[in-house]
């Protein structure tokens, strides 16, 4: 890796493409949260670099490649998802995310209990609701 590597604060010639890749994942899945909360369905390299551990002038390096590559579009200092991009972002996020998302409210979280393999019948607490009731 690179002298700048990951920190994000260099000046964008130094990064590797293992750098590339950790910021393309963390921009993609930064902006479909944003989109999918309702803050915006494009924003600037500015407001993404307040959720990043990094620096706005760091991110447009990897933003101006994103657009090349398809991830996202450019419109004036606005960045925008792509479908393509989005579908990425979207897998991306729900593989990162996946043990967070998939539990429902109040659903057992013990990976251990009789619940998993035999029904809520089974569960050793009786204390919380199913995610199939």
């Amino acid at each position: 890796m690179s002298s700048n590597s990951r920190d994000g604060n260099g000046n964008g010639n130094g990064y590797s493409a293992l750098d590339a890749i950790f910021w393309r994942d963390e921009i993609l899945q930064v902006m479909f949260w944003m989109r999918g909360e309702g803050l915006g369905d494009s924003c600037t390299a500015e407001a993404l670099a307040s959720f990043l551990n990094t620096n706005a002038t760091a991110l447009r390096a990897h933003l101006q490649e994103m657009v090349r590559e398809k991830y996202l579009k450019r419109k004036g200092d606005e960045y925008m998802l792509t479908e393509h991009g989005r579908m990425e972002g979207g897998r991306l996020f729900m593989q990162e995310f996946s043990g967070l998302t998939n539990q429902a409210h109040g659903e057992c979280n013990n990976p251990n209990c009789a619940c998993k393999t035999q029904g809520p019948a089974a569960c050793a607490s009786r204390t919380h609701v199913h995610a199939d009731k």
